[in-house]
């Protein structure tokens, strides 16, 4: 694969376009008018929230990275507060040139700056792919688990 020449930083209140258009190819089943909803909510708490964009040398947004700090039991951490991936884009013709590498690196400084010792993700158990980006970025698995529910009637 070629070099690609691209920045990372931190998304500012001009980018929630581009942002939303990456969230969009991630999470197709969100409106809209919830992804600006919730961009304009991360962008208000940037204590708990960051969001890095990564734009290619001619500005076009290629990738994208969502975190924040939870202050409660994350599976396989030790430690409180915990930095967690919510998500991560990068767009498919610019795979694997260190994009995805760099986001994290930027979220992970971030969150060093915001007393975590540990930086978690998930995804889930079938999505292959997710898990072998995960462990290309320096991940490693602790667990997995299985979620149940009950009804209960009044």
């Amino acid at each position: 694969m070629p070099s690609v020449s691209f920045t990372v930083r931190a998304v500012l209140p001009h980018d929630i376009g581009a942002w939303c258009s990456l969230r969009r190819l991630l999470w197709q089943h969100v409106s809209d008018d919830e992804h600006i909803l919730e961009t304009q909510r991360l962008l208000a708490d940037q204590h708990r929230y960051a969001t890095f964009i990564a734009f290619s040398s001619d500005s076009a947004p290629i990738g994208f990275a969502e975190a924040a700090v939870h202050h409660d039991y994350v599976n396989g951490c030790k430690t409180s507060p915990v930095l967690f991936l919510e998500g991560i884009y990068v767009m498919p013709n610019v795979r694997r040139v260190g994009i995805a590498k760099a986001l994290c690196a930027a979220i992970g400084q971030w969150g060093s700056a915001h007393d975590c010792t540990e930086f978690a993700s998930d995804t889930q158990v079938d999505n292959v792919r997710a898990q072998a980006l995960h462990c290309a970025l320096g991940f490693e698995e602790t667990e997995r688990v299985v979620f149940f529910r009950k009804r209960l009637t009044c």
